[in-house]
C-alpha cells in the first residue's frame, strides 16, 4: 500500500526515543502499512537526531519507507497523515506556569500555522508536550483550514494510569479493567471518575465501586494518586515519564487509526464544543469518547454525581484561566 506520512516532533527526545520503535514496527498503525516517519527538533538537537536516525536504520524494520529528519517546519509539516506533537518547552525550575505557557504559546502557534499551511486538511493532530490541553487549541486556532475535531490531547497516559490502579488493587489484570474516565486537563487537577467503570471479576463484569467496596480509597488516594504520578515518576527516576508516555501515545493513535473496542470508551482530549456534560465551549478538556471511522463522539447521557461535578468544574476553570492566559499570549506572539 501508500505509506503514510507521521510526523513526531521533539524526536530527540526521551518520549520519542520509546516511541518511535513501536511506530516503526508497526504497533499502531498495523503490520501492513508502510510508513514515512518525519522527525523534528530544534537546530542545536541535530546531531543527537543523526543517531537516532541510525538506530531506525539499523532495525532493519520492513514498514520503514524512509526516515527524514529535519529543523524545519516547511519539511516537517509537509503532506502529513498525522503528526505527533511530543516537543515542547520543559518547565525549569523556578520558571512560573505563566512564563511556561509564554514559551508554548509560541512553538504550537507556529507549528498550528506550519499545519494549516503544509498538511493534508484531513490530518490528525496529537497533542503531547504540556501544559497538552492548552498547546493543542492553540494549534487548532493557528490552523483555521483543519478541522477542530482533527486535534486532540494526550490523556491517555492518565486514563492507563487509572485503569492499572484499579486491577491492581483487584488483583486483576489490567484490560479487565474498562470504561474509566480522565475528565479535564492533563494536571494535577484532572478528574479520574470510575463511577461508570466495570471490572471482570471471576468472569463476572461488575461496577468499579462495588468490586472494590472502599469508597473512601477511590475518592481520596486513588484520585491522588492517579493526579500526582507524573510527579511520583520524576522524583524516583529523575527524569519525566518516558516508556508509559510513548505506550499511551500509541493507544490513543491506535485508537483513532482503527476505532475502539465495542462496549468501551477511552479518555482523550478534544473540543468541547456541543458536550451534554455542561463543560464550557472552546476548551480542549479530556472527556469520554467512542471512535469510529476515525471520528470520535462524547459518550452521552452517563450520570454525573455531586462529587463529580465539583471536580469537572474545578479542572474546567483552571483550563479557562490557562486559555485566557495564553490567548493574550497569541496576540503578541
Amino acid at each position: 500500500g501508500e505509506p503514510i506520512r507521521v510526523l513526531v516532533t521533539g524526536a530527540a527526545g526521551q518520549i520519542a526515543y520509546s516511541l518511535l520503535y513501536s511506530i516503526a514496527k508497526g504497533d499502531v498503525f498495523g503490520k501492513e502499512q508502510p510508513l514515512v516517519l518525519v522527525l523534528l527538533d530544534i537546530t542545536p538537537m541535530m546531531t543527537v537526531l543523526e543517531g537516532v536516525v541510525m538506530e531506525l536504520q539499523d532495525c532493519a524494520l520492513p514498514l520503514l519507507r524512509e526516515v527524514i529528519p529535519t529543523d524545519k517546519e516547511e519539511v516537517a509539516f509537509k503532506d502529513l497523515d498525522i503528526a505527533i506533537l511530543v516537543g515542547s518547552m520543559p518547565r525549569r525550575e523556578g520558571m512560573e506556569r505563566k512564563d511556561l505557557l509564554k514559551a508554548n504559546v509560541k512553538i504550537f502557534k507556529s507549528q498550528g500555522a506550519a499545519l494549516d499551511k503544509y498538511a493534508k486538511k484531513t490530518v490528525k493532530v496529537v497533542v503531547v508536550g504540556n501544559p497538552a490541553n492548552t498547546n493543542c487549541l492553540i494549534a487548532s486556532k493557528s490552523a483555521p483550514s483543519i478541522p477542530k475535531e482533527n486535534f486532540s490531547c494526550l490523556t491517555r497516559l492518565d486514563h492507563n494510569r487509572a485503569k492499572s490502579q484499579i486491577a491492581l488493587k483487584l488483583g486483576v489484570s489490567a484490560n479487565d479493567v474498562k470504561n474509566v474516565i480522565i475528565w479535564g486537563n492533563h494536571s494535577s487537577t484532572q478528574y479520574p471518575d470510575v463511577n461508570h467503570a466495570k471490572v471482570n471479576v471471576k468472569g463476572k463484569e461488575v461496577g468499579v465501586y462495588e468490586a472494590i467496596k472502599d469508597d473512601s480509597w477511590l475518592k481520596g488516594d486513588f484520585i491522588l494518586t492517579v493526579q500526582q504520578r507524573g510527579a511520583a515518576v520524576i522524583k524516583a527516576r529523575k527524569l519525566s515519564s518516558a516508556m508509559s508516555a510513548a505506550k499511551a501515545i500509541c493507544d490513543h493513535v491506535r485508537d483513532i487509526w482503527f476505532g475502539t473496542p465495542a462496549g468501551e470508551f477511552v479518555s482523550m482530549g478534544v473540543i468541547s464544543d456541543g458536550n451534554s456534560y455542561s463543560v464550557p465551549e472552546d476548551l480542549i478538556y479530556s472527556f469520554p469518547v467512542v471512535i469510529k471511522d476515525k471520528t470520535w463522539k462524547f459518550v452521552e447521557g452517563l450520570p454525573i454525581n455531586d462529587f463529580s461535578r465539583e471536580k469537572m468544574d474545578l479542572t474546567a476553570k483552571e483550563l479557562t484561566e490557562e486559555k485566557e492566559t495564553a490567548v493574550e499570549f497569541l496576540s503578541s506572539a
